[in-house]
């Protein structure tokens, strides 16, 4: 089966015309947590596309570029807690860089991938 990126995914100015991995869309909730100058905050957000690589998402507040921040959703009714860095943020959308995923987490997200 191959996997096409959604025409406003390709077209996102933060999206170089280049990906590493294919993504889709998925729109779950996530719980980000990163710590900063008042410790560690708890921001929710929604996200909207995924791959192997990482995650576009909606989030309340603002996170800063370079930051590390844990991230929680449910792909396929299981439960994904991984680290990733922010790479992009703006007032309406934000990107992660999923870090040092495990064989099983890449393998929870491709078959979301292969599944839209």
């Amino acid at each position: 089966m191959q996997i096409q990126n959604h025409p406003a995914i390709e077209s996102h100015a933060a999206y170089p015309s280049v990906q590493r991995h294919a993504r889709t869309l998925l729109s779950v909730p996530i719980t980000i947590r990163h710590l900063n100058r008042n410790g560690l905050q708890t921001t929710r957000g929604i996200s909207l596309d995924i791959s192997e690589g990482g995650l576009g998402a909606l989030v309340l507040g603002e996170l800063d570029v370079g930051e590390t921040v844990e991230i929680d959703l449910r792909l396929s009714e299981q439960p994904l807690s991984t680290v990733g860095i922010v790479r992009h943020s703006s007032s309406d959308r934000s990107g992660f860089e999923f870090l040092g995923l495990t064989a099983e987490e890449r393998q929870q997200i491709t078959n979301v991938v292969e599944e839209a």
